[in-house]
């Protein structure tokens, strides 16, 4: 019985190598001005996906700061 999908990494994704989706582009955009980065030019879909996870992890929109420091 599985507990939900599994996530392929997408180092091993079948596509992986293929460019990245305008649909990831709009999103890396928005958060690396967000974050205060660039986002580097001719990313392949499973570089996108690691970039989409970092930003992520380092957005305070998403992952607010609470008073005492710790996230």
């Amino acid at each position: 019985m599985s507990n939900g999908p599994v996530e392929k990494n997408p180092e091993e994704w079948t596509t992986g190598d293929e460019p990245m989706t305008a649909p990831q582009e709009s999103y890396l955009q928005t958060l690396a001005r967000e974050a205060g980065v660039d986002v580097p030019e001719g990313l392949t879909k499973a570089q996108a996906s690691q970039l989409i996870d970092e930003l992520q992890n380092r957005s305070e929109r998403l992952h607010p700061i609470d008073e005492g420091g710790v996230t």
